[in-house]
């Protein structure tokens, strides 16, 4: 059975049109003869979007009760049954009522497609899961729905719905989204022009990601190898020369001149696993290349520019940066070079060549450590000189065999010194055997006179083959050697990598790390104070270096104080204390100094972030504060004055009943602005830790009808169910009233007209839980924690509430008392809030 296709409709909010436009498409399915089904639209009491339904066929809904309330959700077994061609499945990320064959939507899509049944679904870009955080950074909302983003690139067609933030807005004013009750909290909060054009980029960069996806799989199943131009993507060749820096930046310069362009850092590396470049210059430039907001990539090769266009071409790049050629004049005559070579081969591919300052320069080799240990090349050199004289006297001792015969034994020997000592010993031994081969050997003997020619010949041949395999077996050695220092230091980096990424200081664990691979007594990472800095002969004295991270014993404080010095730049250095090391040793001391700047940079970064944290938090509640004061206080502070006033006044006589509504509003309105100030002065001292809490036993059928009669005449049709046997609560008499207080006026305010609030309490597992519950319009889930932030008030449209504190102050009085405030859905609708505290241990301590 072929499985059906999925086909999603994305948007970046609620409201774009995706339920209106996968509901256009399947009428033009329908249209066209193929059998469609709707599983479930959620039109949200939207008149247009519920007409565009029209006369398709709806599969009725499954009804499911949890906690005593009846909800409906997507038949999936009814519309298995039902086979259709097409099915239409709104809210992919939706997540089920508990007891549903599957917890999230997508899964019972999932099923649907493999029965082979099509679907038509909606998504918005805030459900991803890849963008999660970054959505709630945007918006200050945490979005609890979510699904993998694989469900959607999986999708065989994505259709972005797209609207500007301004009609978007538009349309939430005309009430085409949202009840008339929530439009001015949703213009006010998530539906600000900034929210919307940010999520409106997400949304377009991530299905631009998704069309490059489609884009490379269709070139692939194509054979496709040609360069195709439809997004600009720039290339940097990095060999991990000085001039690497350079040419980054140029390239980023020319990504930066097409919008969107990307920007990719390719090293080929050696295919025989040898080092080549310099590690530590390496990591520096990839550091640079992230900074720039770009990749870093590394490939293997032994055609440089073959490896550089297939990674080109693979990525669809457009453009390759490439340095001029550091060789000099005469290797270039010998052999174009990398840079010649790509430009030749690179097609439609557009190659810049950036001179730099080392261009023409030559490189520069680094001191090609010996191939064999000192003891085995003086082995060779003693077989060389006493070897030979020794072979002579033998073959001396056997006058039967030729000339051929004796130079086949001295190369002999000759490979045998190659093998042993390496190629000087083994030219030494060349040297010597061609000179007792022409003495003893050849004739006229005793001479170095060579009578025959043939015998020139012989012995030439003997020097150039005894040459070539003691240069052979030298080479063979070195690489040898290279290859097991390369593989060592790749092991070793390797550890350190992981040792920094299991830590939870990466510096720390990076220089202990680095301390213990090298056997050394310290490290220290010292960093030039502000005062030395441009001052060459200053930073000669140790007075001039502070200590930023050290481990070890006795860490040196200043560069001279150590073994071994690693500048990373022309502030930190990086100093090593115990032993010398060797220089092979240092270029992989080189990239850990890098990485360990690279360490100390997020660590300063981490703690600047932390220390303004607070400091943004406390100007935040401090511009509320001042907009509070400024705006909510005025209304009772207002009133007050007015009745006052209007009582003080010679100009009007008031009769009884007018002068006692007067002042029962100057009460009302200063018993406002009493609990407002109160709020205000709670929240800062909780913002401050300042807030003391004495906590003894005290029963709720005590505590809550205070609170009820503090808030008066609003309070008194609420029901309450507190059973006598409940054990009391260990919390401070005084907050818990204004925990009360608060979230029981929340409730009344929120409360339908002949549904007041019912207040109910039971014990669990040591803790007393008080439920305040309403039936009014409730909040969505995924705005539960936002009614908790401070001057935050869900629908209101007034300012007569409030400053939005209620809720927040109680969480956190809860929280300062040892318990909690969590809401949940009312069964039927309206909102739950729990109250959970402490219970004492005997009830007999209330």
């Amino acid at each position: 059975m072929a499985r059906g296709e999925l086909r999603i409709y994305l948007g970046a909010a609620p409201g774009v049109g995706k339920t209106y436009a996968m509901l256009e498409e399947a009428q033009r399915r329908a249209e066209r003869g193929t059998d469609v089904v709707i599983g479930l639209v959620e039109t949200h009491g939207r008149p247009h979007t519920a007409a565009m339904i029209g006369d398709l066929e709806v599969v009725p809904r499954r009804t499911l009760t949890y906690r005593g309330a009846d909800f409906t959700e997507m038949d999936l077994d009814g519309v298995l049954a039902r086979r259709p061609e097409l099915a239409v499945v709104d809210e992919l990320a939706h997540t089920n009522v508990p007891g549903s064959r599957h917890d999230k939507r997508w899964q019972d899509v999932q099923e649907l497609l493999d029965a082979g049944i099509s679907v038509l679904t909606t998504v918005n870009i805030q459900h991803l899961e890849s963008l999660n955080d970054v959505v709630a950074q945007i918006t200050g909302t945490v979005q609890r729905e979510t699904l993998p983003d694989q469900v959607v690139r999986a999708a065989e067609q994505v259709e972005l719905v797209d609207m500007t933030p301004e009609a978007l807005r538009r349309r939430m004013a005309h009430g085409n989204i949202y009840r008339p009750d929530k439009i001015d909290a949703a213009l006010g909060n998530y539906f600000r022009v900034g929210n919307l054009t940010a999520l409106r980029e997400l949304a377009l960069l991530w299905l631009a990601d998704k069309v490059d996806e489609q884009l490379d799989a269709y070139r692939a199943q194509q054979g496709i190898s040609a360069t195709w131009e439809a997004r600009e993507r720039v290339v940097v060749a990095l060999t991990g020369g000085p001039e690497g820096e350079t040419l980054i930046r140029r390239a980023a310069r020319i990504a930066a001149r097409s919008k969107g362009a990307d920007l990719l850092a390719v090293h080929v590396a050696r295919s025989d696993g040898l080092a080549g470049a310099d590690p530590a210059r390496l990591a520096r430039q990839r550091v640079l290349v992230e900074s720039l907001g770009g990749t870093y990539h590394q490939v293997l090769g032994t055609n440089v520019p073959a490896a550089l266009l297939d990674f080109a071409r693979g990525v669809n790049a457009t453009q390759l940066v490439l340095g001029a050629s550091r060789r000099g004049r005469f290797a270039q005559l010998l052999s174009r070079g990398v840079g010649v070579t790509t430009t030749a081969l690179s097609g439609p591919i557009d190659v810049h060549l950036v001179t730099h300052a080392e261009a023409g320069r030559g490189r520069r080799a680094a001191e090609a450590p010996a191939a064999l240990s000192r003891r085995r090349r003086l082995l060779g050199y003693a077989l060389a000189v006493l070897g030979m004289p020794l072979l002579t006297l033998l073959l001396a001792a056997l006058p039967d065999l030729t000339l051929t015969n004796d130079i086949l034994l001295f190369l002999t020997g000759v490979v045998g010194v190659a093998l042993v000592g390496g190629m000087w010993p083994a030219l030494v031994a060349a040297l010597g055997g061609s000179l007792l081969l022409n003495w003893f050997f050849t004739p006229p003997f005793h001479t170095l006179t060579i009578a025959e020619a043939d015998n020139l010949l012989a012995l030439g041949v003997f020097v150039g083959v005894a040459i070539a395999v003691s240069w052979v077996v030298d080479v063979a050695a070195r690489r040898t050697r290279e290859a097991a220092r390369a593989s060592a230091d790749a092991q070793t980096l390797a550890t350190v990598a992981g040792g920094v990424l299991r830590g939870e200081r990466p510096l720390p664990a990076l220089l202990d790390r680095l301390r213990e691979t090298f056997a050394l007594r310290a490290v220290s990472v010292l960093e030039l104070v502000a005062e030395a800095e441009g001052r060459p002969g200053r930073a000669r004295e140790a007075a001039a270096w502070r200590v930023v991270a050290s481990v070890g014993e006795a860490p040196p404080g200043s560069p001279g104080a150590g073994e071994t010095t690693v500048p990373v730049d022309e502030r930190l250095t990086v100093v090593l204390a115990g032993r010398r090391l060797e220089a092979a040793d240092r270029r992989v001391v080189e990239a850990f100094a890098a990485q360990a700047a690279v360490a100390l940079r997020q660590e300063r970064l981490a703690e600047e972030a932390a220390t303004a944290r607070p400091l943004a938090a406390a100007d935040r509640m401090r511009t509320a504060l001042l907009a509070a004061v400024s705006h909510d206080l005025r209304t009772p502070l207002a009133s007050a004055k007015a009745a006052v006033s209007s009582l003080r006044s010679h100009d009007v006589e008031f009769d009884a009943d007018d002068r006692e509504e007067l002042l029962a509003t100057a009460d009302e309105s200063l018993d406002r602005l009493g609990r407002l100030v109160a709020n205000l002065l709670d929240m800062s001292r909780l913002q401050a830790g300042a807030l003391g809490v004495t906590a003894t036993a005290i029963g709720l059928e005590d505590a809550v009808p205070r609170a009820l009669d503090e808030l008066g005449a609003a309070a008194a049709e609420v029901t309450t169910d507190i059973p006598p046997d409940l054990p009391a609560a260990l919390a401070d008499p005084g907050l818990l009233e204004r925990v009360l207080v608060n979230i029981v006026a929340n409730a009344l305010r929120h409360s339908p007209p002949g549904h007041p609030p019912a207040i109910t309490a039971s014990a669990h597992a040591g803790q007393v839980e008080l439920r305040v519950i309403d039936t009014g319009p409730g909040i969505p889930e995924d705005r539960w924690e936002h009614v908790f932030l401070p001057f935050q008030r869900l629908g209101d449209r007034d300012n007569q509430t409030g400053v939005g504190l209620g809720l927040a102050l109680s969480r956190g009085l809860a929280e300062a008392m040892g318990g909690s405030i969590t809401p949940e859905t009312t069964p039927g609708g309206g909102l739950t809030m729990v109250l959970r505290l402490p219970a004492a241990e005997e009830r007999g301590e209330a």
